[in-house]
């Protein structure tokens, strides 16, 4: 029955089988990881198994199958809405033994009684394929492609990647939306982008990168994948920072090994031994505060140093001790004497106060980041009152600041 069904599909739709075609089932569409930019013939589940194949557990489907994961936002949708998220609504659909053909657009559910063929979408007309972006990547950088993608590189994206991660990092703020997956999709152009280029200087590809993210989570998660036990979040920390722990001890062996092969191989000696024979220094030891990039906001680092530092044991055994620390640095800063030594005092402060929030469960950055965000607010309303009457604020006196500063907080409506 398949022989049938390829043959004609090469015969009136320029299938070439040779290049890989997808056979689904009608009633698996959902479940099936369907790629629209590869050819596709959908058959009825009872045609399947009336030609011998369908396995054993399609004969008596007790309920519709799961959505694949990464498309299963709406767990009920039928193969018809699935087939309008993935393909453009003008695409061709071919009805086998009829000389009609359809749209995707057009489709209702008397023709999921009937096998059809789906032609391979353009990546650029099915932008709902995982593989779409990469490829349309590949064309934009091109030669004949867009003049400004072909002239970037790893550094010029740098910028672009951190203002992408904020606008998410923004757009967390709110409800799951479609603001939120437009944000998410900006951000993972940059990580299509940063393996097209990769890719092209014969480093790597998006395949690598998928495959070290994969493995590396089914690593970290033993409890889930393998045979450890972790019963709570606190068990799964512990686990986690062992492993990242085994992870770095395990990469500075690598890397000491390659450094020495590389001595060795300069110099013609031995491996392990610098120029005139001597021993080559060791590399330094691996640090639990590995791998925090300095770029990052500093209020974020010093969190996730202290929750790695804490990880270890490193950690006030209370509450009670930081705020005695807290009390214990801003006399430190009452008595720093210079300029140098007021902003050390400073940062121990703010150190000292970001952990003040990892222990009450608070994000630093976000507490920061919702702090200025009430301040814009009230002090936009505390503009609005001295332009209501009439007078600018380098005019007034820290009294009435102070005043109108209380009328504005009465009349912002706070947030949550």
């Amino acid at each position: 029955m398949l022989d049938a069904l390829v043959a004609e599909a090469r015969l009136r739709w320029g299938l070439d089988p040779t290049a890989g075609v997808q056979v689904v089932a009608w009633e698996n569409v959902a479940a099936f990881p369907l790629e629209p930019t590869r050819p596709a013939i959908l058959v009825p589940r009872a045609m399947l198994r009336a030609a011998g194949l369908a396995g054993p557990s399609a004969a008596a489907p007790t309920s519709p199958p799961a959505p694949v994961p990464g498309r299963h936002a709406r767990p009920t949708e039928g193969p018809l809405a699935v087939l309008r998220r993935l393909y453009p609504a003008d695409h061709l659909v071919g009805r086998f033994g009829r000389q009609e053909t359809s749209t995707v657009g057009a489709l209702t559910e008397a023709d999921a009684e009937a096998p059809c063929y789906l032609p391979a979408a353009a990546p650029e007309a099915a932008p709902a394929s995982l593989w779409a972006m990469p490829a349309i990547s590949a064309r934009l950088r091109a030669p004949d492609g867009c003049p400004w993608d072909r002239e970037q590189s790893h550094a010029s994206l740098r910028k672009h990647l951190l203002e992408e991660a904020y606008e998410v990092y923004d757009a967390l703020a709110a409800a799951p939306n479609p603001a939120l997956a437009e944000e998410l999709g900006d951000l993972l152009l940059q990580v299509v982008l940063h393996a097209q280029l990769a890719a092209e200087a014969g480093a790597f590809d998006l395949t690598d990168v998928a495959s070290a993210i994969g493995t590396k989570i089914v690593r970290r998660h033993p409890h889930v994948f393998g045979d450890a036990v972790a019963q709570t979040a606190s068990d799964v920390n512990r686990q986690w920072e062992r492993i990242k722990a085994a992870e770095r001890a395990s990469h500075g062996l690598v890397a000491a090994e390659g450094s020495a092969e590389a001595a060795g191989g300069s110099v013609g000696g031995p491996a392990g031994t610098a120029e005139g024979g001597s021993p080559a220094s060791p590399p330094p030891p691996r640090s639990a505060l590995d791998g925090i990039s300095p770029t990052m906001p500093a209020l974020a680092a010093s969190q996730e140093m202290q929750e790695r530092a804490a990880s270890l044991g490193y950690d006030w055994p209370s509450i009670d001790g930081i705020l005695d620390k807290v009390a214990e640095e801003l006399a430190e800063l009452a008595a720093a004497a210079s300029a140098a030594e007021k902003e050390e005092e400073i940062g121990d402060l703010l150190m000292v106060v970001v952990n003040l929030a990892r222990h009450h469960g608070v994000e630093a950055e976000a507490a920061l980041r919702a702090a200025n965000d009430k301040f814009r607010r009230r002090f936009a309303a505390v503009e609005r009152l001295a332009a209501e009457r009439g007078v600018a604020l380098r005019d007034l006196s820290f009294a009435e600041l102070d005043a109108l500063w209380d009328a504005a907080k009465a009349r912002v409506e706070e947030r949550p």
